[in-house]
């Protein structure tokens, strides 16, 4: 059985330092493709999801 994601982060090599030599899952930035429409599909569903709560609460 395959391990299912449970966290998505942006790092500094600071970071990556401060974790050690356990973390071992790291693709840079430069080395992704289609980083900024990643990026901008991230913010249009964080976005999505607090208008939809917005609308959800009771006035």
């Amino acid at each position: 059985m395959s391990e299912r994601i449970v966290a998505v982060g942006l790092l500094t090599q600071r970071d990556l330092s401060l974790l050690g030599p356990s973390f071992d899952r790291v693709w840079p930035v430069e080395d992704t493709p289609s980083f900024n429409e990643l990026l901008r599909a991230i913010d249009q569903a964080d976005r999505d999801l607090r208008e939809r709560n917005r609308r959800l609460q009771p006035t």
